[in-house]
């Protein structure tokens, strides 16, 4: 009886059993490869996408801090409140440079505040200076996992408060007896973001 040529002589279960071992351990670092891969692709995402709401964030606070005009507004009381209300957490002012590309019949000045709830942080706006007791802020949600919001202010002689107008400011009275402005210079912001840490942002208020 006739050999077979051994070119046509089949694999043995141990070569079938070697070569699928083989296999199944290249399928597996190469699944292990593309899992970090996409796992790699998904945390840069991510990591972008926090960024350009950071980036946003601060941009929103750049333009209504420094577009700060002096414009005082009464409240729904009726009781008149300064052009900058701030304290150490929360903060109003009115600004200039509303947009109107739809030309609405409104004023391009606008009201404008800035406070932390449920670890996210607000801006709330209003279509009136001046408003009344039927007037509610609009709201818009600008960054999550905020822990903290924290802001200082910078007068003209380069002290700092935690709260503005300044309650201990003691400079003493003019010859006319007259109290002098103090004037504010800039706001420090201070963000304490989930994954972030602190973010601390310097803006000029004229």
């Amino acid at each position: 009886m006739s050999k077979c040529p051994k070119a046509l002589q089949a694999f043995t279960l141990l070569e079938l059993l070697v070569a699928m071992t083989i296999f199944a351990f290249i399928a597996v670092m190469a699944y292990a490869g593309l899992n970090t891969i996409l796992t790699a692709r998904l945390q840069t995402d991510q990591h972008a996408t926090e960024l350009a709401h950071l980036l946003m964030t601060f941009t929103w606070l750049g333009r209504d801090i420094e577009q700060l005009i002096e414009r005082p507004i009464r409240d729904q009381y009726g009781d008149k409140q300064p052009i900058l209300q701030g304290t150490i957490s929360t903060l109003e002012l009115t600004r200039a440079g509303w947009r109107n590309p739809l030309q609405q019949k409104r004023s391009s000045l606008q009201r404008v505040a800035y406070f932390i709830e449920n670890n996210t942080l607000w801006r709330t706006y209003w279509w009136v200076l001046d408003r009344a007791q039927d007037t509610h802020p609009i709201k818009m949600d600008l960054l999550n996992d905020v822990n903290t919001l924290k802001l200082r202010y910078l007068d003209e002689n380069f002290k700092w408060y935690e709260q503005w107008p300044p309650l201990d400011f003691t400079t003493p009275l003019d010859k006319n007896n007259v109290k002098p402005i103090l004037q504010l210079k800039a706001i420090e912001v201070t963000l304490t973001v989930d994954g972030w840490g602190d973010i601390i942002r310097l803006f000029r208020a004229k």
